[in-house]
C-alpha cells in the first residue's frame, strides 16, 4: 500500500496534540482520588460536557472511517444508521430509561441486572460485554494504525502498538475523567478537521445536488427502493432496516451499552444526565454530512476517469476504508493534512478511551469484585481499574490483527453487536417494564439469544445455512443478514425469557422498588422552564429526524 508523506508543519500538528493529551491525562490524574472520581468521574459534569462525551465515545473508527467508505460501497443506506438507528433510541435512552439507571447509581449495565435479576444474569453480561468491548477496541487500534500506516508509512506493527501505548498511558492515569476531558477535545477536533472535506468535495463537484445526479438512484435514495432488496446497494427491505436496525440493534447500543451510557451517568444531577443523549441526538443527525456525503464525493469522483482519485488497494482488494484519508490527501494544503489526520486520530482515540473505560469498569464491578475478590476496598478496586486498561490494551491490540483481516469494519462491528447487544436489549426491556419476569427466565432467555445470534453467524459463515434463511428474501448482503440476524436473537429471548418466567420462581414486588416501572416511586425535581426539559427538546429532536427522513425519501 503507498503512504501520503506529511511535511514538518504537519508532524509538528500531530505531535503536539498528542502531546497535550498526554498532559491532561497527567493533570487530571491528582484529582482521581477514589474508584467512583476514576469509573465515574465524579458525577460532576454539565449536560453539555455529558452530552458531547457520550456522542464523542461513539465517535470512533465506525463513525469516521468505516461509515465513510461504507457509503462508498453502499450509498445513502448508510445514513439510517445516523438517523432511524440511532435518534429514536437515544432519545427513549433520555426519557424513559435514564431515571432507572442514574437513581440507582449503578456502576454499570450488568450492575442493574444484578439488582432486579441475580449474580448469574450480570456476571454472564458482564463476561459477555466484555469479550464484545475487546473486539471493539481492536477495530478501533486498527484504524488508529491504518492512518499511521497510510500518512506516516510506519510498518503495522508500530502503528498498532503507538496508538495502543498512548490510550493506556491516558486513561490509566485518571480513568474516565481524562477520557471524557479528550473525547470533548476530540469531538471539536473532528468538526473543524474534516467538515472542510465535505465542503471542497462540493465545491470541486459543483453543487449537493449535482453529487446526487451522478450517482445511480440505488446509492441516493433512503427509503423509495426499499421495497426491493436488488434495487438498493445494501440489498435490504425496509422491514430488515426498521425491525433489525431501527429496532433491535439501535435500541440495544443506545440504551444497554455501557461504553455511552456511562457518559450520561458522569452528570451532575438527573436532568442534567437526562439531556446529555438529547443534546448528543442533534449533533449525530448532522454527522452524515461528513461521512455520508463524504462517502458519496468519493464515489463520484472515482467514477470520473480525469478526476485521479482512486480507492488505496491491499493487492487485488479496494480497502473502501481509505475513503476519507485519500480525501484529505486530495483537499488539504501543508498544515491542513496534519489537522486532517490528527481529527482521525483524535476519533479514534475517542472511541478507543469509551471502549477502554467502559472494559476496566465492567470488569472490575462485574467479575474481578463480584466473583474473584468481593471484599476488595476501595483503593484496591482502584488499582484494579488501572490493571484491567493496560490487560484491556494488550487483547485489543489482539483483536486489532483480527479486525486487519475482515472485509469492512462496518459489517464487523454489527455482526459483534447483533451477538450481545441485540439480545440484552429484550432481556433489559422485560426486566424494566414487567415486573413478574423472574431471574431464571432472564439468564436462560440472554444465554439463548447470544447463543442462537453467534451460532447464526457462524452457520452463514462457513455456509451451514443460506443467508436467505435469515433474511427471507433471495438477494441479502452481509449488513441485510447482520439486520435481520439481530431481530431474530432479540425475538427469541424475548419469548423464552417470558416462557421460562412462568414456569420458575419469581422475586417479591418489595425487591423490585426502584428498579422496575410501576413499583418506582416518582421523584419529583424543582420545576423548570419548558425550554430545559427533556422532553421538549426531545420532540424537536424527533420532528428534525421526520424531516430529514422526507427530504431524502
Amino acid at each position: 500500500m503507498e503512504e501520503i508523506g506529511l511535511t514538518f508543519i504537519d508532524w509538528l500538528i500531530i505531535l503536539i496534540y498528542f502531546v497535550f493529551v498526554l498532559g491532561i491525562g497527567f493533570y487530571l490524574k491528582r484529582y482521581t482520588e477514589n474508584d467512583e472520581d476514576f469509573f465515574l468521574a465524579g458525577r460532576k459534569n454539565s449536560s453539555w460536557v455529558a452530552g458531547l462525551a457520550f456522542l464523542s465515545a461513539n465517535l470512533g473508527a465506525l463513525e469516521l472511517l468505516g461509515m465513510t467508505g461504507n457509503t462508498f460501497k453502499y450509498g445513502m443506506y448508510v445514513a439510517h444508521f445516523y438517523w432511524i438507528g440511532a435518534i429514536p433510541a437515544m432519545l427513549f435512552l433520555a426519557i424513559y430509561m435514564m431515571p432507572f439507571y442514574y437513581s440507582s447509581r449503578i456502576k454499570s449495565i450488568p450492575g442493574y441486572l444484578k439488582l432486579r435479576f441475580d449474580e448469574k444474569t450480570r456476571v454472564l453480561n458482564g463476561i459477555a460485554f466484555a469479550f464484545m468491548t475487546v473486539l471493539v477496541s481492536g477495530i478501533n487500534l486498527y484504524a488508529m494504525a491504518l492512518v499511521l500506516h497510510t500518512f506516516l508509512g510506519w510498518n503495522w506493527d508500530v502503528s498498532m502498538w503507538a496508538s495502543a501505548a498512548t490510550v493506556a498511558v491516558y486513561v490509566t492515569l485518571s480513568g474516565l475523567m481524562s477520557a471524557i476531558f479528550t473525547e470533548i477535545i476530540q469531538f471539536f477536533l473532528i468538526w473543524f478537521g474534516l467538515f472542510l472535506v465535505t465542503v471542497l468535495g462540493i465545491v470541486e463537484i459543483g453543487s449537493l445536488q449535482e453529487i446526487f445526479n451522478r450517482i445511480p438512484e440505488a446509492y441516493s435514495s433512503l427509503w423509495s427502493t426499499s421495497t426491493d432488496p436488488s434495487e438498493n446497494g445494501m440489498m435490504v427491505t425496509w422491514a430488515g432496516i426498521v425491525l433489525g436496525l431501527g429496532f433491535v440493534l439501535s435500541f440495544g447500543y443506545w440504551t444497554t451499552d455501557f461504553l455511552v451510557v456511562q457518559r450520561a451517568f458522569s452528570a451532575k444531577d438527573l436532568r442534567s444526565a437526562r439531556m446529555a443523549p438529547v443534546i448528543a441526538s442533534f449533533f449525530k443527525m448532522a454527522l452524515p454530512f461528513i461521512v455520508i456525503i463524504g462517502g458519496l464525493i468519493a464515489l463520484v469522483l472515482s467514477q470520473d476517469a480525469n478526476s485521479g482519485f482512486a480507492l488505496l488497494r491491499d493487492g487485488d482488494k479496494i480497502n473502501y476504508d481509505s475513503a476519507l484519508p485519500m480525501l484529505i490527501a486530495r483537499y488539504y494544503p501543508t498544515g491542513l493534512v496534519g489537522l486532517g489526520v490528527t481529527a482521525l486520530l483524535a476519533g479514534f482515540m475517542a472511541g478507543q478511551a469509551g471502549n477502554i473505560s467502559a472494559f476496566n469498569t465492567v470488569w472490575t464491578y462485574d467479575i474481578y469484585h463480584s466473583v474473584i475478590k468481593r471484599d476488595a476496598s476501595s483503593a484496591h478496586l482502584l488499582w484494579m481499574g488501572r490493571v484491567a486498561t493496560v490487560g484491556g490494551i494488550l487483547l485489543s491490540v489482539v483483536t486489532a490483527y483480527w479486525a486487519k483481516s475482515m472485509p469492512t469494519i462496518m459489517d464487523y462491528m454489527q455482526a459483534i453487536f447483533s451477538w450481545v447487544n441485540a439480545p440484552l436489549f429484550a432481556t433489559m426491556l422485560l426486566g424494566m417494564f414487567v415486573r413478574w419476569i423472574t431471574p431464571n427466565g432472564a439468564f436462560w432467555g440472554l444465554l439463548a439469544g447470544m447463543g442462537s445470534s453467534f451460532g447464526m453467524f457462524l452457520a452463514v459463515k462457513f455456509d451451514w445455512i443460506d443467508k436467505s434463511l435469515i433474511t427471507m428474501s433471495e438477494v441479502a448482503s452481509d449488513m441485510a443478514a447482520n439486520f435481520w440476524r439481530a431481530w431474530w436473537a432479540w425475538l427469541i429471548c424475548f419469548v423464552l425469557t417470558i416462557v421460562i418466567s412462568l414456569f420458575t420462581k419469581k422475586r417479591s414486588e418489595k425487591e423490585l422498588v426502584g428498579l422496575v416501572k410501576g413499583l418506582t416511586e416518582e421523584t419529583v425535581g424543582k420545576p423548570v422552564p419548558l425550554m430545559k426539559k427533556p422532553e421538549f427538546w426531545g420532540i424537536i429532536s424527533l420532528v428534525i429526524l421526520v424531516v430529514l427522513n422526507v427530504y431524502f425519501w
